[in-house]
């Protein structure tokens, strides 16, 4: 059975209504056939509405009538271990499956509303290979700037980003170039998301102060040589993940910002002393996720079509991009731009596109930059001197995936707008 017989399947179970189990199980599987990341059931005024998220975009999958909600809750609360009569607080916990062979790990978090309780199943499959940055479509420049930033003994990477923009994944294609045999890596994660031979992994456990910065200080005490500390949270996380960088340990982390030059200020706003970043960071990053159009189906765009949707965008982009680094980038394609759109197909679903791509800045603490940090200078005029610099930034890094067929002007445009608002 694919995704679409399953969805029906379902369709006609929850209109009987007479198999819980059997519901719960096809909620799950059809997701997992469909290669989707998360499962939402929400509850709202009148009904719930059950929703996957493939490929980034919610779709929504099928509604159904709210007096079927408490019991389909208890199902997914005792497949997970919590408690079945606690309502009013969140909990969370994991579901383990095996589906089609694949070894799957299901994160369910409830949360109370004033409907009912909301469920997300994030859906992890464990047969699946830690990507390598190879595989990650890393421009060469920023590829050569992110392995020189891992060789180096000692230092911070840290890379920015929205929720679900692919940092965790950056982090472990990092660590599997730095897992060897020699080396002693670990890891504090929330949750621990892939579990990774020969690296020393823990999972944050706050009921019994079991913290960032309390695993920071015992983890210095464990003769570490890379350190990856999940999130930056509060001042003495911050002040240990410095400290730890300034004495010989290479450090990896994440942070929610919008770009790489506001990672910084942000970082100074956290108590770090601006005199000490140009001393511990190697790198900072930004990044984002986006569709890559299908390749069964994409089709070159008119001159009409790239007018009607992002030609001003584009434009100003490539009027802040180098022309020749762009030319050396994109050969002629530059030099008489074509671009792809998306049209659609059976392989794609009718969605028009197929896996994702993700898209990096990485800056470079150079000498112009060290000086503007200890100046204090904003992030606007930080990142104006990278660009000059020759990073690479996420807007410049749209294009060129434009230019190289592998997204669309629709699609570039619609994460810049959403996430830079």
């Amino acid at each position: 059975m694919d995704y679409k017989e399953i969805v029906e399947s379902l369709k006609d179970l929850i209109y009987s209504w007479d198999d819980i189990q059997k519901i719960c199980d096809y909620i799950i599987l059809g997701a997992v056939l469909w290669d989707s990341s998360d499962i939402h059931i929400e509850p709202l005024e009148s009904f719930v509405r059950i929703r996957y998220r493939v490929d980034g975009w919610l779709k929504e999958i099928l509604e159904y009538q709210s007096f079927l909600h408490p019991s389909i809750v208890a199902r997914f609360k005792i497949l997970a271990n919590l408690k079945i009569d606690e309502s009013r607080v969140p909990q969370d916990w994991r579901i383990s499956q095996t589906i089609n062979s694949k070894p799957l790990d299901l994160r369910v978090s409830t949360l109370p509303t004033v409907n009912g309780e909301k469920i997300v199943m994030r859906i992890v499959d464990k047969s699946k290979k830690i990507p390598k940055l190879e595989d990650l479509w890393v421009e060469w420049q920023n590829y050569d700037l992110l392995m020189k930033a891992i060789s180096m003994p000692n230092g911070i990477i840290l890379t920015s980003g929205p929720t679900g923009s692919g940092k965790s994944t950056t982090l472990y294609a990092c660590l599997t170039k730095l897992n060897k045999i020699w080396v002693n890596i670990m890891t504090l994660e929330d949750p621990v998301e892939n579990q990774v031979d020969w690296i020393n992994q823990s999972q944050v456990k706050p009921d019994i102060w079991y913290t960032f910065a309390y695993w920071l200080r015992t983890a210095l005490r464990q003769d570490p040589d890379i350190i990856m500390v999940w999130e930056i949270r509060d001042k003495e996380t911050v002040e240990i993940w410095v400290e730890a960088s300034l004495t010989w340990h290479l450090v990896l982390s994440t942070i929610h910002t919008n770009s790489a030059a506001e990672t910084i200020t942000r970082v100074t706003q956290m108590w770090v002393p601006p005199f000490l970043i140009p001393a511990s960071f190697n790198v900072v990053i930004a990044q984002r996720l986006v569709r890559r159009l299908c390749p069964h189906c994409k089709a070159k765009a008119t001159a009409k079509d790239i007018w009607e949707t992002t030609i001003k965008d584009v434009k100003h982009a490539m009027s802040i991009t180098d022309k020749k680094e762009l030319e050396n980038r994109c050969g002629e394609k530059i030099k008489s731009p074509v671009f792809y759109k998306a049209v659609w197909c059976d392989k794609c679903d009718h969605t028009w596109y197929k896996w994702r791509l993700w898209l990096y800045e990485v800056l470079e603490i150079t000498d112009n930059i060290k000086e503007m940090v200890l100046n204090w200078d904003s992030a606007f005029n930080i990142n104006r001197q990278a660009i000059k610099d020759w990073m690479i930034s996420l807007e410049q890094d749209w294009v060129i995936k434009a230019l190289n067929w592998l997204t669309s002007l629709e699609e570039v445009y619609s994460v810049a707008k959403t996430q830079n608002g």
